[in-house]
């Protein structure tokens, strides 16, 4: 039988970073501020070789969190039972002390879409949602967190807003939440919305990980700003000042930087680290 006991049993409330292979030596002989590594799941689940020998050795070092991108747990069809048996047997091993998925979908039928599509926030929806949640976690044995996603558009037929929606969610499944300020900051800035009044509406006591990473700003067809999600640049200090905002309000949580296009060297990723436990030092 599985030991799914993890080898750290939280996170730390301090700073993380999502692990990129390039950094493997610098991060283990020279982590500054780093106390816990990000995976992709994804990356992960096959049966052996460096990468896997790599997370193996990063495992006993640093807290682990898994951060799956292939459930579809918002897809309207049933959670690919393979994938998720892929996942339990990744879980299994690593031990991680956090797992989480994307408030999204991305499968139609038999065809899986390498994008992190957005739901409508119906009754229907959150039904089917918490549904799949239930089944995760029922076959993980653990709690996941859901990430709330960044938005580029609204759907009229939404009977919810996106806070009241992720709270009923945690009520009626026992998840906990991943809240991405970066996210919500580009979803204020998209569509034309406080991000402070969104933090104040956010369950922060569900709250087990934060995430921070950079955007890309364009320009829509009327001359407005449109943010990417890119996580391929520094953390913007508007970013940064909303995670001071909600670091006051929740206190310390663990803080991962993501950074995961145009990945830089080590000692560059680092100091986005050491920003953010500038950050944390403020409320501990």
């Amino acid at each position: 039988m599985l030991d799914n006991s993890p080898r750290f049993e939280h996170l730390p409330p301090a700073p993380g970073v999502g692990y990129k292979p390039q950094h493997f030596a610098e991060l283990r002989a020279d982590p500054g501020a780093v106390e816990w590594i990000e995976i992709h799941a994804e990356n992960y689940m096959g049966d052996g070789g460096r990468p896997l020998a790599q997370l193996r050795a990063l495992s006993e070092q640093f807290a682990l969190s898994v951060h799956g991108v292939g459930l579809s747990i918002g897809g309207e069809d049933k959670l690919d039972v393979e994938h998720l048996a892929r996942l339990k047997t990744l879980l299994g091993w690593s031990k991680p002390a956090s797992f989480s998925e994307h408030l999204a979908w991305s499968t139609h039928g038999a065809e899986f879409l390498n994008d992190l599509l957005p739901l409508p926030y119906t009754n229907d929806t959150l039904t089917r949602v918490a549904d799949h949640i239930d089944q995760v976690q029922s076959t993980l044995g653990c709690q996941m967190l859901l990430e709330n996603p960044s938005s580029y558009l609204a759907f009229a037929e939404s009977t919810w807003s996106e806070t009241d929606f992720l709270t009923e969610l945690a009520r009626r499944t026992g998840c906990g939440l991943l809240l991405d300020v970066n996210n919500v900051f580009i979803s204020a800035t998209n569509l034309g919305m406080s991000a402070s009044d969104y933090i104040d509406a956010f369950p922060l006591q569900a709250v087990g990980e934060i995430h921070v990473g950079g955007h890309d700003e364009e320009i829509d067809d009327h001359g407005a700003p449109l943010l990417i999600d890119s996580h391929g640049k520094p953390v913007d200090d508007p970013v940064w000042a909303l995670l001071d905002l909600t670091l006051a309000k929740s206190g310390a949580r663990p803080v991962l930087v993501e950074w995961d296009n145009d990945v830089p060297d080590w000692p560059v990723l680092r100091s986005e680290a050491e920003r953010a436990a500038r950050a944390l030092a403020l409320v501990k």
